[in-house]
């Protein structure tokens, strides 16, 4: 019995440190998804308009670009462990500042310690990841991350539309942030308890020395991956304007979208993390970079529930890759400065995508659908990029 747990657990890059992680990653995400997810409506409920939450959504990927950076920096210099702990607490003012102050301006003010949450913790759990799984396995490792990640973003949003629907968009979001409070608390004392230093801290690089240290694969890559976010982002922020505000369905329907996507997302990353062992991790990144590309076409053709199933569907399916691109950035990284070259790659993509969402507002306004289709042109001239010029590894 204890040979075939411990088969499963090797099979799965299973840990105490990465069972930890992925415990905190759990309770953590369903805090945060309670309430994220509906921010934008929030937002507009409480006096805001939709210019703010389109600079809510840029402010957030310029935010992950500075975050990812900081994040590394921080991970590599007193270790991933401390760098967890130092994160959450972070998150948890942001909420305490959104539940005690009900006004727009403070939502955006608390966003700032909260919204970014996973690009500042990413470098630290890939750190975690690479020193305490071995080096085959770590495609697996980053694999159980994401899809793991992906159980409260499912169910977040369902517990955050309950709320609402008994609260109402006011009162249910504070409560759901409340809830992600108390969340904090615990996945604070498991990291303190369960967490595992492995690594010695290392002197983090500099940008200009991370961005240095990347080779000419990482950069297509970087180039390619910044286009697709770009069709990512734009439409962002008002997906769920979309759905409930445009097409009048409720926070209980577009919960149900979300969960339809995370369970998509959730049911492939097993496969692909088997596949991607044994197959190019080109033809895996460059599927995921075409789902990303076919869904705000997708959306704006969706005006009933099956047409939107649909476009969620889709949504969940550009998770295709996106462990194994991941992955991919970790080994091209140079050993003892994963962290710090992770952190300037989500730097520099997050800096451009934050000026492309930025525009979301102004493209919203125009008319949804300009939104959408300028989204989907980027997707597809990112995608073709990747094809042409992205590789698997160093040359």
């Amino acid at each position: 019995m204890n040979k075939s747990k411990n088969e499963i657990a090797d099979f799965f890059g299973l840990n105490r440190s990465m069972v930890t992680m992925l415990f905190m990653v759990i309770l953590l995400g369903l805090g945060e998804k309670m309430g994220e997810r509906f921010l934008p409506v929030y937002i507009m409920a409480i006096g805001g308009s939709a210019y703010v939450v389109g600079f809510l959504n840029a402010m957030d990927n310029f935010l992950s670009a500075i975050y990812s950076f900081i994040g590394g920096f921080i991970s590599d210099r007193i270790g991933y462990k401390n760098a967890l702990i130092i994160f959450t607490i972070l998150s948890m003012v942001g909420y305490l500042v959104v539940i005690v102050f009900p006004f727009w301006e403070a939502v955006i003010f608390g966003a700032v310690f909260f919204i970014s949450w996973t690009a500042l913790s990413l470098p630290a759990i890939l750190s975690l990841v690479s020193a305490t799984v071995r080096f085959e396995k770590q495609t697996m490792g980053v694999t159980m991350h994401s899809l793991v990640r992906r159980i409260p973003m499912a169910i977040g949003p369902v517990l955050g539309g309950i709320l609402i629907s008994f609260y109402g968009i006011e009162k249910g979001a504070r409560l759901a942030f409340a809830v992600a409070f108390v969340f904090g608390i615990i996945a604070l004392w498991f990291i303190w308890k369960y967490i595992e230093q492995k690594q010695e801290p290392y002197q983090p690089l500099r940008i200009g020395e991370s961005f240095k240290k990347m080779s000419p694969e990482l950069r297509w890559l970087l180039l390619s991956d910044i286009f697709v976010r770009f069709a990512e982002q734009i439409p962002y922020a008002f997906v769920v304007v979309w759905v409930m505000d445009v097409n009048k369905f409720s926070a209980m329907d577009f919960s149900f979208l979300t969960v339809v996507e995370m369970v998509v997302a959730i049911l492939i990353y097993i496969p692909v993390a088997w596949l991607s062992e044994r197959v190019a991790n080109k033809n895996i990144v460059a599927i995921t970079f075409g789902f990303f590309t076919l869904f705000p076409f997708a959306l704006m053709l969706s005006h009933t529930m099956p047409m939107l199933i649909f476009a969620f569907v889709i949504r969940g399916l550009k998770e295709f890759g996106e462990p194994t691109r991941k992955a991919l950035i970790v080994k091209l990284a140079p050993e003892g400065a994963k962290a710090s070259v992770y952190g300037t790659y989500y730097l520099l993509r997050d800096i451009f995508v934050s000026m492309a969402a930025l525009s979301s507002a102004w493209l919203w306004l125009k008319s949804p659908e300009v939104n959408f289709i300028t989204a989907g042109c980027f997707g597809m001239l990112g995608t073709l990029i990747f094809i042409m010029y992205g590789k698997d590894s160093r040359s």
